[in-house]
Formats: structure tokens, sequence, C-alpha cells
């Protein structure tokens, strides 16, 4: 399996992607520089954290018309696989990937943490490797975070099960100590339609290594592998 890594002006996470896929599991993994429009020798396309193109206008706005960006837009509508972290998920939501839209943190402040979030879609390649309902811990890093979505368009996520992942308490509560940013229904990751693009705002790939604490994060990596070996041809 072959990833991508989008590498934008400002991008500060493209190489910690990169070591969980071609340093942990093994996989070839090449750095896309955000002129380039040709991603069709990839199968997952990862838009990374960080502040692309120092996240002038709003987060995401500048990087929506990259070569790389509107590369990727055809990569997920041929069903390839998308994978956007933080700032990657402000990218989507401004491109239209994703519902919704990232704004400033509820108390204006910059978080910097780890958080438990609750599994909320078990039937995507990212996240069989999860149970329902089970709580997981991954760091946060950002200062627009602030997940929101209009009454008719929460309705239509949640009628579609878009929501992956929730902020919650350590026994899966959803509480307002446990929402870090003031989301909308504590909604930390979310898919397409589709299912084939994820956006979330924390971060798996720092807790992909034994030696930073956690592997929380690793399976979900560790599940796009064994659905892409489950459906690649013997």
């Amino acid at each position: 399996m072959k990833f991508g890594v989008l590498v934008f002006p400002g991008s500060n996470c493209d190489r910690d992607a990169a070591m969980v896929t071609r340093d942990l599991l093994g996989q070839p993994t090449r750095m896309v520089w955000h002129e380039e429009s040709d991603l069709a020798d990839l199968d997952v396309v990862i838009v990374p954290g960080g502040f692309s193109y120092g996240d002038y206008l709003r987060c995401g706005a500048i990087a929506r018309f990259s070569p790389a960006l509107r590369a990727t837009l055809d990569h997920a509508q041929r069903g390839g696989l998308v994978l956007g972290i933080c700032n990657g998920f402000q990218v989507l939501t401004e491109a239209g990937l994703l519902p919704g839209a990232l704004m400033r943190n509820r108390d204006l402040h910059f978080v910097c943490d780890r958080v438990h979030l609750r599994v909320e879609r078990t039937t995507l390649p990212w996240t069989q490797a999860y149970q329902p309902g089970e709580r997981i811990t991954l760091p946060i890093a950002h200062g627009e975070g602030c997940y929101f979505a209009d009454a008719d368009m929460l309705k239509q996520i949640n009628d579609r099960e878009q929501v992956v992942f929730r902020y919650a308490a350590a026994d899966g509560s959803l509480t307002d100590d446990a929402n870090p940013n003031g989301s909308v229904e504590h909604i930390a990751g979310l898919c397409n339609t589709r299912g084939n693009v994820l956006g979330m705002m924390p971060h798996p790939e720092r807790a992909a290594d034994p030696m930073l604490g956690s592997i929380d994060g690793l399976r979900l990596f560790e599940g796009v592998l064994a659905a892409w070996a489950g459906a690649a041809p013997r």
C-alpha cells in the first residue's frame, strides 16, 4: 500500500505522519509537494497538521486551491482513501470534502493536551481495529478546532452516521469538561458519506510509537492496512 503525505509551506506534522507509515509500518511513502498534481501512484493521501500557508485568511483556506489538494479531490472522487489531521481536517472542510467548519476554540486559547475520544463508528477501513464505543487517548494541539455545523447539517451527519470520534470523558460520557474546544455535539472526527475520507482534529500519528507511551493512534493506520490486504487481489 502506498501512502502520500502532502507538504505545504507551513506543514509541521508531515514527517510525523511519514514516520508512522514508512518507518513503523514499513509501507512505501512519498512526500508530495503542494505544487504537484499527479497522485495516481498513491492509495492513501494524508493531509497533515501544521499551518498550511501560514493559516492566512482562515485555516486551510489557501491550501484548498493548491494543485496537490485539487488532485486529492480527484483521488477521493475515485474512491481513494484520504485522511486529514488537524490542519488537514480544516483543509478538507474548506475544500468541501467534509461538511461543516472548524472555528476558534471556545475559550479562544490554543490547547495542547491529551484527550479521551469515544469511537462512534467502526465500519470504516480507518476504524476497524477499534471496538464500538471504545475509549482511546490521542494528543491535540490546535487553536481553531471547534467543529461547527448548523442544525440541518448536523441532522444529516447523524442520520448518515458520519461522526467517527467524539470528545468524551474516560468513562465515555459527553461532559462539558471533556470537550476541549467547544465542538458541537463533541465531534472530534467525521467522514464523508462514502466513508473513504476521514477528518479529525486529534493526532493519531503522535500516539503510534510505544516510546511515546501510547499506540492508540497506530491502530487507525493498521486498520487501513488490514482493510487493504483483505481487498487486494491474491
